[in-house]
């Protein structure tokens, strides 16, 4: 790659649907099309905008990033197709992507979504996370897929489902290494717990019952510290909410931003 393609990669981005924009910003290893099932139900609604983060998808590969550079993904999507405000749904590490981008573009975003996402890690959360990345450092993707999996599913769904738990599987490790280091780096890192209270867009947040990284502590600390927000708990579920129940997500972005101005 050459200096520029590092600094500032291409960065792989589509819109469908009609109505005030949503833009979905998807997960670590993952890509726009983690959305599919829920850009299904907004389209009849919302111009829904998608984008593959630098370093995963048909975007840029990377060497290292940090949240800021992802953000600002985000922002030069809304610039190339001249969009002034939108809603904004963040999943995971688009949680934190939209945290960020609610505090340094507020005038941009109009109601604001951040599902299964983290803030405010203790000690022994961010042990657990560093410990994963050393993990992903030594051992590359393979080594954490295991451990991903049961996180990230509950033991029904592998059960009932498990062509769908091996798709993601098969997606996490279908990863460039370098890209998704450097991406789960940050999201092993960042921590915006302490600006929360600064957040002021009526924000919804959500987070499985059982989802022991984007825990309900978590949720409940963000639900309390961004003054008028909603908070949804879903029952028995882990962390992988746009897989198992993207209706329910769907039903959730519809209700929240439907009442909303967007642009």
């Amino acid at each position: 790659m050459s200096r520029s393609e590092i600094s500032d990669p291409a960065i792989h981005h589509v819109a469908s649907g009609a109505g005030p924009h949503v833009t979905l910003v998807h997960g670590v290893g993952a890509n726009l099309q983690s959305w599919d099932e829920v850009t299904r139900r907004l389209e009849p609604h919302f111009t829904v905008v998608r984008l593959d983060l630098r370093g995963h998808g048909h975007s840029g590969r990377i060497v290292d990033c940090t949240l800021d550079d992802l953000a600002a993904d985000v922002r030069r999507v809304w610039d190339a197709r001249g969009i002034r405000r939108s809603h904004l749904a963040g999943f995971s590490l688009g949680g934190l992507i939209a945290q960020s981008l609610a505090l340094t573009d507020p005038d941009r975003i109009d109601r604001l979504a951040i599902l299964s996402a983290v803030a405010g890690r203790t000690e022994e959360e961010r042990a657990k996370v560093g410990g994963r990345l050393k993990l992903l450092r030594e051992g590359g993707i393979a080594a954490v897929t295991a451990a991903a999996e049961e996180r990230w599913f509950t033991s029904e769904f592998r059960a009932q489902h498990p062509e769908r738990v091996q798709q993601r599987m098969s997606e996490l490790l279908a990863n460039e290494p370098t890209s998704y280091a450097a991406a789960y780096t940050v999201f092993a890192t960042s921590d915006l717990g302490d600006r929360l209270g600064e957040i002021r867009h009526p924000t919804l947040i959500a987070t499985g019952e059982n989802d022991v990284g984007s825990n309900t502590r978590m949720a409940r600390m963000m639900h309390e510290r961004i003054k008028g927000s909603r908070l949804v708990i879903l029952p028995r579920l882990r962390h992988s909410v746009l897989v198992e129940v993207p209706d329910t997500i769907a039903d959730l972005l519809i209700d929240h931003f439907g009442t909303g101005r967007g642009a």
